[in-house]
């Protein structure tokens, strides 16, 4: 549930989790009500590319930087065409915007898409409570006439689980559409839309890549109707075990030997089409600052990431699946979560994070490079 009333600033708000703490705040955005999976982002910049990340779906973004909305909203910025969080929550949002970019306040853009937040929250203290018990269900809840807290958490338990959501289809588009190549045309991708950030397919056209974006439920037929010289699959949200047909896709595409490239949501799919499992991790990573090796050259990059679940694959020995030899290509380092898979018969490889990372860092950049030395390998 969203809420409607666009002036909710200074009035009373709450947050209820599903274990039964509360916090008191202020609302923040558009007053009402929402739901969703309550979670933590560690970025100290890049709010707006945050809120229009469709991966984001279903959930109440908690920011662990304490001061949020400095640099207001601008219309450049977004990574899709709507906010897609379900609730947001801040310590101090910023009283006054300044950036000459900016074209009105956080609090405005919320409002006006009917994003139900609070501030005047202890930030620190709630990510600490969600670290030590792990991502759980969530309500905002502002306004006047705000219940008792006991009829608020009913609510909040009654409200659906990350866990099992199949939730792609939701966020993809309807239509397939184009992305042309900046400059001379070298190659046609053809990127399968689960979720996917509009900055991605602008990193493969600055390579000179024309890509064709097409549905969640796009068929195989579909996919080489178009030609590709590769197949890229985007991030998403939900539960990846629910994904059964992007891992049917994926199988199809594997058994043509079609370069492939998959991030976030593609890598727990390319982990699945293997024959690996996923899991839900107990909190995820979502920021811009998370150390992940490259197993490959031994570089440790900064990333973005955006995941609450990940792949099963062993860390210490190449597997053998129906597609020929795998391995993990990359690892956080963290906590020693898998990050990146790579086929070593066939041309395809996949991240967890996110090399387009229009907000920073950009360390993993070059894994579009080598998306593009697999389509020239496999042209020569």
């Amino acid at each position: 549930m969203r809420g409607g009333d666009a002036g909710g600033g200074g009035r009373p708000a709450v947050l209820v989790l599903e274990d039964g703490r509360a916090f008191r705040g202020r609302a923040y955005g558009a007053v009402g009500e929402t739901f969703g999976e309550a979670v933590f982002s560690t970025g100290m910049t890049g709010y707006q590319e945050t809120l229009t990340d469709p991966s984001y779906h279903r959930q109440v973004v908690v920011m662990t930087a304490p001061h949020v909305g400095n640099t207001g909203v601008n219309d450049e910025d977004p990574e899709s065409g709507r906010i897609w969080v379900s609730g947001y929550v801040v310590r101090d949002p910023a009283r006054k915007p300044s950036n000459w970019r900016s074209r009105r306040s956080l609090h405005e853009e919320l409002a006006a898409q009917g994003v139900v937040g609070i501030s005047g929250v202890d930030t620190r203290a709630l990510t600490r409570h969600l670290r030590e018990r792990g991502a759980m269900r969530v309500g905002i809840f502002s306004g006047n006439a705000i219940p008792d807290e006991g009829t608020l958490l009913a609510k909040v338990r009654q409200a659906p689980e990350m866990a099992g959501a199949n939730l792609s289809a939701e966020v993809a588009t309807g239509e397939a559409y184009v992305v042309p190549a900046i400059g001379t045309k070298r190659f046609t991708v053809a990127a399968i839309d689960l979720g996917i950030k509009g900055m991605t397919p602008h990193r493969m056209a600055e390579r000179g890549i024309e890509v064709h974006v097409l549905p969640a439920t796009a068929t195989l037929e579909e996919v080489y109707a178009v030609k590709p010289d590769g197949v890229f699959f985007s991030n998403g949200p939900g539960d990846p075990s629910t994904a059964d047909h992007p891992v049917a896709l994926m199988r199809g595409v594997l058994e043509r030997s079609t370069p492939l490239f998959g991030i976030c949501f593609g890598n727990q799919i390319l982990g699945r089409a293997l024959g690996f499992g996923t899991y839900k991790l107990k909190y995820g990573h979502r920021g811009i600052n998370q150390p992940v090796q490259d197993r490959t050259t031994g570089k440790v990059e900064v990333t973005a990431h955006n995941h609450g679940f990940a792949v099963d694959a062993p860390l210490d020995k190449v597997s053998d699946t129906e597609f020929g030899r795998a391995e993990v290509s990359h690892v956080c380092l963290n906590d020693q979560v898998v990050e990146g898979l790579q086929l070593l018969d066939r041309p395809a490889f996949s991240v967890q994070y996110h090399p387009e990372a229009a907000a920073g860092p950009h360390d993993a950049a070059y894994l579009f490079d080598r998306f593009v030395s697999l389509m020239e390998g496999q042209r020569a």
